[in-house]
């Protein structure tokens, strides 16, 4: 891949422990990104001796390090050292990522060829549950999400600063990136992801996965819906064999405008759809088994559970009856559109309704965001 790209991009890694797989993340990159990129900016955030000794003994020159007298958190960091880079782009990686391959070309074409889309991840392994191509590719290659993930991202500098970057109410972090995905679609950008770039992620390197995570994050779950109580919402669409194409517009414009509000959308159909809009909207075939599988699901977590079934035309008499039973035992809301209806004339939300913008933001003197 020609490691040639026309903007400039400086790389932050914030790092809290976890000396071994930081130390890899950084080889990686300076191996495979190290002629495409400007400043690599290492955000520690009070690691311990033996992190702090591995990075001061590092000698590539592309490398800024800077060492926080106390353990800011995840999105502090990141945004701190956004802010003293000067780049067009800023390509943000966890310390636990490894690069494998220059794929900044790829998402820097992706950029170029769509002025509104704001930031793009690369994909790791089983980053998708069903096949690449069965999602529509926009301009520049990517496919279309309404869910971002801080895992690495590459994203516009100047935006993310005027947007005033993590929220620091989420903490060391968890959700700060979600947050943050609402807050560009509510002000009209885009986000993707890129099949066909990939990088390695361990996942959980530098807080683990005990207690205190699952405190963490019951706790930053628990401010995110508070912010956006419609992303707890996920439909199940049970239909016959249509396609997007075939949809009606207003109902395909209806599912759109539900997926920016961050809401789920499980479709189930006779045999798999050869297309589906964007991540995360998911397609399986339609069966008994799978029917009670969606709606028995979320027993612990309320943003899990089925909300809203549809059921559109095509459905056969069995399942229909099996939907409404499950639908009236789990008290949820039902519409269902008649086998004589195929034009599908049933009301539904207004798709053109904009999605209420967040509020315009300015910096003071000192560099401090405010909200007008």
């Amino acid at each position: 891949m020609s490691e040639s790209i026309d903007v400039s991009v400086d790389v932050v890694i914030p790092v809290y422990n976890a000396p071994e797989l930081t130390r890899r993340c950084i080889d990686s990159v300076v191996t495979h990104l190290g002629r495409s990129i400007g400043i690599i900016f290492i955000q520690d955030d009070a690691s311990n001796t033996e992190t702090r000794e591995m990075l001061d003994s590092l000698s590539y020159p592309q490398l800024h390090i800077y060492h926080a007298p106390e353990n800011q958190g995840y999105g502090k960091s990141v945004n701190d050292a956004i802010a003293r880079s000067r780049a067009e782009l800023v390509l943000v990686l966890n310390s636990d990522t490894e690069v494998r391959e220059n794929f900044l070309p790829l998402l820097c074409k992706a950029f170029a060829a769509d002025q509104k889309l704001a930031v793009i991840n690369p994909v790791f392994d089983n980053f998708f549950r069903y096949a690449v191509d069965r999602y529509q590719r926009q301009p520049g290659g990517y496919i279309k999400t309404y869910r971002f993930k801080g895992y690495a991202f590459l994203i516009r500098r100047d935006l993310f600063l005027a947007l005033g970057g993590f929220d620091m109410q989420f903490g060391r972090g968890y959700y700060e990136d979600t947050d943050l995905g609402r807050r560009l679609v509510r002000q009209g950008w885009r986000m993707g992801v890129h099949p066909d770039t990939c990088i390695y992620h361990e996942g959980g390197a530098s807080f683990g996965r005990g207690w205190s995570y699952f405190l963490l994050m019951k706790r930053n779950r628990a401010l995110y819906f508070s912010r956006y109580p419609e992303a707890q919402h996920n439909i199940l669409v049970v239909s016959g064999q249509y396609t997007l194409a075939e949809l009606p517009v207003q109902l395909s414009n209806a599912l759109e405008c539900m997926l920016q509000k961050g809401e789920g959308v499980n479709w189930l159909t006779p045999v798999p759809l050869p297309q589906l809009s964007c991540y995360p909207m998911r397609n399986s075939q339609a069966s008994f088994r799978m029917i009670v599988k969606q709606l028995m699901r979320g027993w612990r977590r309320r943003d899990k559970r089925i909300t809203t079934v549809w059921i559109l035309p095509g459905v056969p008499a069995g399942l229909r009856f099996l939907l409404k039973l499950l639908v009236r035992m789990r008290h949820l809301e039902l519409r269902e559109w008649p086998e004589d209806q195929p034009e599908f004339a049933q009301p539904l939300p207004d798709p053109q309704r904009k999605i209420p913008a967040g509020p315009a933001l300015k910096q003071d003197a000192t560099g401090k965001q405010n909200s007008e």
